[in-house]
Formats: structure tokens, sequence, C-alpha cells
């Protein structure tokens, strides 16, 4: 029976079981979020929650039974100056364990262990983000737009560039049509003269040779 037994074991040791719940307790207070087993999050959280409330005395025996504890003297330094202040007044409570679903390898039940008063600070970030992109987004859309006009009124130009010449063969062949029409005319002017000069010319000697004849 399982009655009045606390903890877990976590297949280890206590040397050991007291190592991981070091290790995932000052990667916790570094992070402020670790992604664990349910099962781990749920000892670190019993093993860690005690440590803040201890540190929030800050005082010289807190800091040593914290550093018992907590071997990295960085987080050791931040727990006592930066979380300890965020956390203030609050009675217990520090963290939170999230469950997350089953593990695809060996189906354990993963979950998500954060500090409370990181993840409320944490949540406006994430909505100016938001409205960051979408205004980053807006201004992409924009910028992209704005070429989208100038590439519409660059075919616009090459359109009545088009236009005019098109127009300007269209003169210059009305005008070339023009030209070989009255050409043409002129050509068929002339003809029409030197052919009538010819008949004027053939006219004039039949008519000097008849006069000829009746002198003789």
């Amino acid at each position: 029976m399982r009655h009045r037994v606390k903890g877990r074991k976590l297949g280890r040791t206590a040397s050991h079981r007291l190592a991981t719940l070091n290790a995932l307790a000052t990667q916790l207070l570094r992070h402020k979020k670790i992604k664990t087993t349910l099962a781990k999050a749920k000892e670190t959280k019993r093993f860690v929650e005690p440590l803040i409330t201890k540190a929030k005395k800050n005082d010289l025996s807190a800091r040593r039974y914290v550093a018992r504890f907590v071997k990295d003297k960085e987080v050791l330094k931040e727990l006592f100056s930066e979380i300890v202040e965020k956390i203030g007044d609050r009675p217990g409570g520090y963290t939170r364990v999230v469950k997350l679903g089953y593990r695809a390898g060996d189906a354990a039940e993963l979950a998500i262990i954060e500090l409370v008063d990181y993840n409320e600070i944490a949540a406006p970030k994430k909505k100016e983000t938001k409205e960051s992109k979408t205004a980053e987004e807006a201004k992409a859309k924009k910028s992209k737009k704005a070429p989208k006009k100038e590439e519409a009124e660059e075919a616009e130009v090459i359109e009545d560039n088009k236009e005019e010449k098109a127009e300007k063969e269209t003169t210059k062949r009305k005008t070339s049509s023009k030209k070989k029409s009255e050409e043409s005319k002129k050509e068929v002017k002339e003809e029409v003269k030197s052919e009538t000069a010819e008949e004027k010319t053939d006219s004039e000697t039949d008519e000097s040779a008849a006069e000829e004849k009746e002198d003789k």
C-alpha cells in the first residue's frame, strides 16, 4: 500500500535523485521555463519552491542554505537579486506545471514547469510582438503594392510609347503612300503629254508630206 508515502524515486538512488533535482532547479531558475516529464516536473516543483521561499529572507544563512542545492553562482545571484524582487509578496505557488501530452518514443507524459511571475510578464511582450508582426506585415504589403503601382505606371508609359510609335508609323506610311500616288500621277501625266506630243509630231509630219505631194 502507498499510505503516507511522499515523493517519487524517479528510478534513481538518493544521491542521483538529489543531483537530478539540483540540476532541474538550477535550469528552471536560469531559463524560467523547462520541458521535462510530468513526474520530474512535479518533483522539481516540490523541490524548488521551498528554496525560493527561503531566498525571500535574503540573509546570509538563507544564501548559504540555497547554495547547497544551487551550485551555479550566476543563477544564485539572479535568484536573490531579480527573481525574489519579481515574486514580491506572493505566498507560495511560484511555479506552474502544464501538461503537454505523451512523448512519441516511450509514451512518457511530458510537461512544462515555469515561473509564474515571469510568464505573466512575458504575456504582454507576446502581444507586442504580434502587433509588431502585423505592422511589419502591413508595411511589407505596402512595399509590395508600391512596386506593383510603379510597374503599372511603367507599363502604361510603355503602352503610350508604343501607341505613339504606331501612330508615327501610320502617318509615315500615309505620307509615303501619298507621295507615291502623287509621283505615279505625275508619271502618268508626263506619259500622256509625251504621247500627245508624239501624236502632234506625227500629224504634222503627215500634213507636211501631204502638202509636198500636192505641190508636186
